[in-house]
């Protein structure tokens, strides 16, 4: 670890502090040879359980600027550092601008709560957003050949409707209003009932926000900081995540480890395996970014090693995914089990865990979401957008020919073509084996959670809940977070509460190991700029992305997705 300053003293009593500004990502930045050092959420939850039993730990600074935390993840965090302040270590927070997550992770977690002089609090309460294309589809006469398998589902809407079927806004605001009373619960809980009430009412500025009680003080960080060394009686810092926390322990350090066979993975521990995105088969990614999402020939491969590894005594499963490919899921759920045969395979719901993501964390032995994790849209979807009708205006004439005469079989011998639309026999025939593949994901979640089929089904057909109403409906077992999930993993070895935790699951680059952050990411964000307009809010865009992934099976081959059937923008 790293101290800021250069006092003479470099032992004993120090403030923690831990740099979230940019951000808490699931999963470090993928590319070439590992992972950037000390960056991804579950370093940050390790770091916060190691340092519990630090007595040297005298107070904590959070540094957020104006990065903003996933629900979930606000949440957690606030439990962690309440953990501390319930010991009388201060925790002292400075933020440039406050949104709902990192709201919901000051209320939880800290002491004391600073804002810039020029920054505001962004607490206007959650919402999702839907978009639809049918009016656009329909004046270029593109046909949309989609089915779906439950009512709740919704896959075709986005494409023939201009807002959602009754069934479907049932789904989602049912969702919506328990993500958003848990996290006005937990504001309330943290900062009291003034603040309760003000949470959603903003904008705020820091002015107004301190007299509804919502922050504590304006100031900057270098005020906010000595504030904390002052609170704690101390007079050094040692950066515990994000920028200057791999000083002393460098990437380089870390790879020359790996390289020369000392790390520490041969000792007995718990494995946190990391699984976020959508799910596809082989995944995809370049020279220098590697494969985004989850990729069944990957995840397959590590589960394989994780089952034989017998340093590994439990395996916890982080998976935050909308689905994706029905087949690679259903693949992996058979890997799953396998380790589950072999040691206790825990699941720990970052935000979501949704049809092919649900069929995975079924195979779990437990299951811990947060309240605002989205858990369900159990169904399956498939089909395409066709374009000759719209390639016909232009001038553009498409003909199929097939080798046989019948004329059915002809037709459907392009069915997966965009170029082709579907005939009515050729939709039944797709929408049966949909059905099939449909009852296969019920009885593979009744057998992975052992229940029966009709318990399952009563919560499937594609609606979506939040993690309280999924724990009644048996989906999950536990309200938690990852810090939960390992502490459960624990207590099922012999390696004690305190045992060892080891993160493995990523490539990530050598460039990031080098500290060289912005060349390993440069792949990735070239993609992300021109794919989606600049215009567009970050959060929208990794939103957007993840829903466009979890659909891409359906353009490359595969017949049935198991995914979530429309982007849900959390505002």
């Amino acid at each position: 670890m790293a101290s800021t300053d250069d006092e003479e003293a470099k032992t004993g009593a120090f403030v923690l502090e831990l740099d979230l500004t940019r951000g808490t990502p699931e999963t470090g930045s993928a590319g070439f040879l590992g992972p950037a050092p000390n960056a991804s959420y579950a370093d940050l939850i390790r770091e916060l359980r190691d340092r519990a039993s630090d007595v040297d730990v005298k107070g904590i600074f959070v540094l957020l600027g104006t990065s903003d935390s996933s629900m979930q993840h606000g949440a957690e965090i606030g439990r962690l550092l309440a953990g501390y302040k319930s010991r009388d270590i201060p925790v002292t927070c400075h933020a440039d601008d406050l949104g709902n997550g990192n709201m919901l992770l000051v209320a939880k977690g800290c002491t004391s709560v600073w804002l810039s002089p020029a920054g505001g609090v962004e607490a206007i309460g959650p919402a999702f957003q839907l978009i639809f294309a049918k009016s656009l589809l329909a004046k270029i006469d593109a046909d949309v050949d989609f089915e779906q398998v439950g009512k709740y589902k919704g896959a075709e809407e986005m494409y023939t409707r201009d807002e959602p079927s009754p069934e479907a806004r049932e789904s989602v605001e049912s969702t919506i209003t328990e993500i958003h009373d848990a996290w006005l619960l937990g504001i309330g809980e943290g900062r009291g009932e003034v603040a309760r009430a003000s949470a959603e009412d903003g904008p705020w500025s820091p002015e107004e926000a301190k007299s509804k009680g919502l922050i504590d003080s304006i100031g900057y960080v270098d005020e906010a900081k000595k504030a904390a060394r002052d609170g704690a009686s101390v007079k050094r810092s040692v950066v515990g995540f994000g920028r200057g926390s791999g000083e002393g322990s460098s990437g380089v350090d870390g790879l020359l480890r790996a390289l020369g066979g000392g790390d520490s993975t041969s000792l007995p521990h718990v494995a946190v395996l990391r699984a976020t995105g959508a799910i596809t088969m082989s995944g995809g990614g370049g020279l220098l970014g590697g494969a985004e999402g989850i990729s069944e020939q990957a995840l397959s491969k590590s589960l394989r090693k994780l089952a034989k590894d017998d340093a590994v005594k439990a395996v916890v499963l982080r998976l935050d995914s909308p689905g994706g490919s029905a087949l690679a899921s259903d693949l992996l759920w058979h890997e799953l089990m396998k380790v589950r045969e072999e040691k206790p395979l825990i699941v720990s719901v970052g935000g979501m865990a949704a049809s092919g993501g649900m069929y995975m964390a079924s195979a779990g032995t437990r299951i811990f979401a947060e309240p605002t994790s989205i858990v369900g849209s159990i169904g399956v979807v498939g089909g395409k957008v066709s374009f000759k009708r719209a390639l016909a205006g232009v001038g553009v004439h498409v003909e199929t020919i097939a080798g046989t005469k019948d004329a059915q079989k002809a037709s459907r011998a392009a069915y997966m073509s965009p170029l082709e639309p579907w005939d009515e026999a050729t939709r039944a025939k797709v929408r049966a084996t949909m059905t099939s593949v449909y009852d296969l994901f019920l009885a593979r979640l009744a057998e992975g959670r052992g229940v029966p089929v009709g318990t399952i089904a009563e919560s499937a057909e594609g609606r979506i809940f939040g993690g309280a109403t999924a724990r009644d409906r048996k989906l999950v077992d536990e309200l938690g977070g990852l810090d939960d999930a390992i502490t459960f993993a624990l207590s099922k070895t012999e390696l004690g509460k305190d045992g060892r935790v080891v993160i493995v699951g990523e490539a990530g680059s050598l460039f990031e190991l080098l500290g060289q952050e912005t060349a390993a990411r440069a792949a990735s964000d070239v993609r992300r700029e021109i794919v989606l307009p600049a215009l567009l809010p970050e959060v929208a865009q990794r939103d957007l992305e993840a829903f466009g992934a979890a659909l891409a099976p359906l353009a490359t081959g595969e017949r049935t997705a198991a995914a979530m059937p429309f982007a849900l923008l959390l505002r």
